[in-house]
């Protein structure tokens, strides 16, 4: 038997959500970029090395596709963009969450939330780079090679990540101008 629960934040829950991640990224602010994609990347693996629930287990992939765009050397992300991306990830740099990891079945929930509200934020970016991921395989499949072609891998996959970025930039003030949520001004 399972159990099905859902909530709804209102906006003074979002508030309460903005100022942690404030917090969470003045404590980050000293922390190098690496050491933020690696703090992100231990949650990860604490969470898969633990029994946490579906529900949670199930955002974590947004966590991976950020820490993945950071560490993608053929996405190269332009700083401003990645900037986002780590001010998202500041949150799982603090040592003590709301909800401390290892409370059985609700120890990771904030980190799911945190990580809901970063991935609904940058959506833009992790859509613009799933596509990039997916162009890529689909070009290796085929076996694009610059020996057929005068076009090296470069430059496809230059064109392509340029075309992406470039829709995510418009895709993001889009989705700006129609909101104007509180925590895309965290992001």
């Amino acid at each position: 038997m399972s159990l099905r629960v859902t909530f709804d934040l209102s906006d003074e829950d979002l508030k309460h959500f903005e100022l942690i991640m404030r917090q969470a990224r003045k404590t980050a602010a000293g922390v190098r970029p690496e050491d933020i994609v690696e703090s992100a990347e231990g949650l990860l693996e604490q969470v898969e090395s633990s029994k946490a629930p579906e529900f949670i287990r199930q955002r974590m992939q947004g966590l991976r596709d950020m820490i993945d765009m950071l560490r993608d050397h053929e996405w190269r992300l332009p700083k401003e963009d990645s900037k986002r991306v780590l001010n998202a990830l500041a949150y799982f740099c603090e040592p003590e969450d709301l909800i401390p990891d290892d409370v059985p079945g609700l120890g990771f929930l904030d980190d799911a939330i945190m990580i809901e509200l970063a991935v609904r934020e940058l959506r833009p970016e992790i859509d613009a780079y799933r596509d990039f991921c997916e162009y890529r395989e689909k070009m290796k499949n085929r076996g694009v090679k610059a020996k057929t072609t005068d076009v090296s891998r470069e430059d496809w996959l230059g064109e392509r990540r340029l075309q992406l970025q470039g829709r995510m930039h418009r895709r993001r003030k889009r989705a700006r101008s129609k909101a104007g949520g509180a925590l895309s001004k965290l992001f």
